[in-house]
Formats: structure tokens, C-alpha cells, sequence
């Protein structure tokens, strides 16, 4: 991985990619029940598992490549087709738009994960018709893709600015506990359903982390 001033990376390689998807599918899998738990009150009590099961699928179905765009197709594949309810076509979405412009791309730079991150809250509201304020995983992804695009226009290298990713991506998931809900499974409960965390977004920003992680941990 390239190095910028201070050995911090300045590019996010196809290796570091595939490091992240191990790494997500690793989180996802020690986080199951602490997903499901969140997803009892308010869903189908299945968000653990739906995705630990998908992350497992995408590990065998990932491909031996360095081409951004062609694991994060994969990556979007999978999960479509293994992951039920809401989250599957929310994340096959997520991460098959924001696959398109990196077809053939074997790095990105901080302007392109700022893209990255933009074509993929696109693709989430798009898929789930929603936005911030919602009680989803927009309300992760969101002030995420923001604060990421900030620090990065500030200069911040790319794990700092992943560091302030995450940040904002946790300070947004724990917002959606006071919220009511108003897509998914969880609209139909009201005012029930305020008090409780979102599981998708927790299960964002998890991901987040995993990516943040690879990153501050690059040889």
C-alpha cells in the first residue's frame, strides 16, 4: 500500500479491499447475537444472522482479483442473494453501485473513497426510498460519507479521515435510538419504536470499522 507523509497509506489497494471484506465478514460473525439482540424489539430477530450468513457466502464467492470494481460486485451479489428481509437488496445495492466507476480500478485515493462513499449512500436511498432522519443505516452511512469527505478535503490522511468516518458514523448510530422509525418492519410498531438502536445501522458502522481497522493496521 502506498505510503503518504508519515507512513500513513494514501491509497486504498485491491488487497487492502479484500482485507476489508474478510475483516467485515470476521466483525459480523463475533457481533451476530449482539445484532439480533438489537434486532428482537423491532424486526425479525434476524439481522445477526442474515448477515453473518452473507458475509460467509461473499468470502466464497469473492474472487482472486485486485479490481475494486469486481469484489465489490461480488461482494453486492452475494449478499443479494443470501441475506433476507430489508438488509440484502440494501447492501447488494450499496456496494453494487458504488462497484460501477471502479470497474478496472486497482486504488483509490481519498477524492475516490469520498466517491465511493457517495455512490453508496445513493444506492441505500435509492433501494429503501429513504434518508437521514429514518431510523436506518442512512443514518451511519450519512454523516459517514460527510465527515469522510471533510477531512480528506482538509488534508487528513486516509486513515485519519477514516477515523473521523467512523466517528460520525457512530455518533449517528447511536442518534437512531430516540428516533421513531419510519421504513422497514420497524415502522409498523410507531412510537414503540423509539428507545431502540438500529441494527442496520450498527451493523454499518461495524463494517466502517472493519475498513477504518484495515487500514490503521496496513504493513
Amino acid at each position: 500500500m502506498d505510503r503518504a507523509m508519515g507512513g500513513a497509506p494514501a491509497v486504498l489497494t485491491g488487497s487492502a479491499v479484500r482485507r476489508w471484506v474478510e475483516k467485515s465478514a470476521k466483525v459480523l460473525a463475533e457481533n451476530r447475537a449482539y445484532l439480533t439482540d438489537l434486532d428482537s424489539p423491532i424486526g425479525d430477530a434476524d439481522h445477526g444472522n442474515n448477515m453473518d450468513r452473507g458475509y460467509k457466502a461473499v468470502l466464497e464467492k469473492l474472487p482472486e482479483s485486485d479490481d475494486i470494481g469486481e469484489l465489490l460486485k461480488a461482494v453486492a451479489m452475494a449478499l443479494i442473494s443470501k441475506v433476507g428481509g430489508a438488509a440484502g437488496p440494501l447492501y447488494g445495492t450499496l456496494f453494487l453501485q458504488a462497484s460501477k466507476p471502479l470497474t478496472g480500478v486497482r486504488e483509490m485515493d481519498g477524492a475516490a473513497l469520498a466517491q465511493f462513499f457517495d455512490d453508496a449512500v445513493a444506492g441505500v436511498k435509492m433501494r429503501g426510498r429513504s434518508d437521514a432522519g429514518m431510523k436506518t443505516m442512512l443514518d451511519t452511512l450519512i454523516p459517514a460519507a460527510e465527515a469522510f469527505r471533510q477531512a480528506n478535503g482538509d488534508g487528513d490522511d486516509l486513515a485519519a479521515a477514516l477515523r473521523a468516518a467512523v466517528d460520525a458514523a457512530e455518533a449517528g448510530m447511536k442518534a437512531t435510538i430516540p428516533m421513531r422509525a419510519q421504513r422497514g418492519r420497524a415502522s409498523y410498531l410507531g412510537e414503540r419504536s423509539i428507545g431502540h438502536q438500529d441494527p442496520g445501522a450498527t451493523s454499518s458502522y461495524l463494517i466502517l470499522q472493519a475498513l477504518a481497522d484495515v487500514v490503521a493496521e496496513a504493513p
